[in-house]
């Protein structure tokens, strides 16, 4: 589709007008996509077909907005946390209440199904992320990962692999530490909402660098807070903890300077750590 400026779109980023074209195959294509040839510019696709920039298929491999390396599957990080969803779904169903026992988000309690006192605060560190994965309810599981699949396919290819990985894994973090911290000792949750909830939050983020419309997405983030705030048996620590935790944890992967990005975004996930581990060991030190 040709826009009034005259200008084509990029191939791989319709709503980015570009004049420039690739070399080889002369694909309109935008600075992001665009990789230095010994001539011009030229596509992703020419450059991994080792289409002749002087190097190797993979010397000069496109990047995406954080950094990384562009996937071909912009979804198999997603893949796999929904296979490891999936499959801890099926342990539950398959043992019952007890694994739900051992490996849900509980601060400090006394377990009479296991016969012995349980939670964070007794030393199982672990809680804090298996409960992040855990679901035992199917419509729970099943909303779940669909907001999974579904924002998921939109921020990890923006992130790249191994940085969106990171990025779920500290918003799952947040968000069960927000819960170990304001919620009752004795008061079980599990669930991959901190998660779903922070890439909402990562979303947000990408979506204001990108300079796209924000009103789709502030009208999204209300309506999910909503739900939140108003359904019953909703860990809202847990939905807020892993927002903000996305949020930060995005905002230092796509905002970190060229020059230093590396050491900015190594420092800005490790901020959200310290942050989270704090909160732990200050629960725990009330707690115990």
């Amino acid at each position: 589709m040709e826009p009034q400026s005259g200008l084509p779109r990029c191939y791989r980023h319709p709503d980015v007008e570009t004049g420039i074209r690739c070399t080889r195959c002369e694909k309109p294509i935008c600075p992001q996509c665009m990789v230095s040839a010994s001539v011009g510019f030229q596509c992703p696709d020419c450059v991994r077909d080792g289409s002749g920039t002087g190097h190797a298929a993979d010397a000069n491999q496109p990047r995406t907005l954080a950094g990384g390396r562009v996937a071909s599957d912009g979804r198999l990080v997603t893949k796999i946390l929904i296979a490891i969803n999936l499959a801890l779904f099926i342990a539950v169903q398959v043992a019952g209440d007890r694994l739900v026992d051992e490996l849900s988000l509980i601060g400090y309690a006394y377990n009479p199904e296991l016969g012995e006192v349980v939670g964070v605060a007794d030393g199982e560190w672990y809680r804090l992320l298996t409960s992040a994965f855990l679901h035992q309810e199917v419509a729970h599981f099943v909303f779940n990962m669909l907001g999974l699949w579904i924002i998921g396919g939109i921020v990890e290819p923006e992130l790249g692999r191994v940085r969106y990985a990171a990025m779920c894994l500290l918003s799952g973090l947040s968000g069960s530490a927000l819960a170990y911290l304001l919620s009752a000792a004795n008061q079980p949750s599990l669930g991959a909402s901190g998660i779903v909830f922070g890439l909402i939050g990562g979303w947000a983020v990408l979506t204001r660098r990108r300079r796209y419309d924000m009103r789709p997405v502030a009208l999204f983030v209300g309506l999910s807070l909503l739900l939140t705030f108003t359904r019953p048996g909703i860990s809202w620590e847990a939905h807020i903890g892993g927002l903000v935790g996305g949020a930060l944890v995005t905002y230092g992967l796509v905002h970190a300077p060229r020059a230093r990005r590396e050491l900015v975004q190594y420092a800005a996930c490790g901020l959200v750590v310290l942050i989270d581990v704090g909160l732990i060991l200050a629960r725990s030190a009330a707690l115990t």
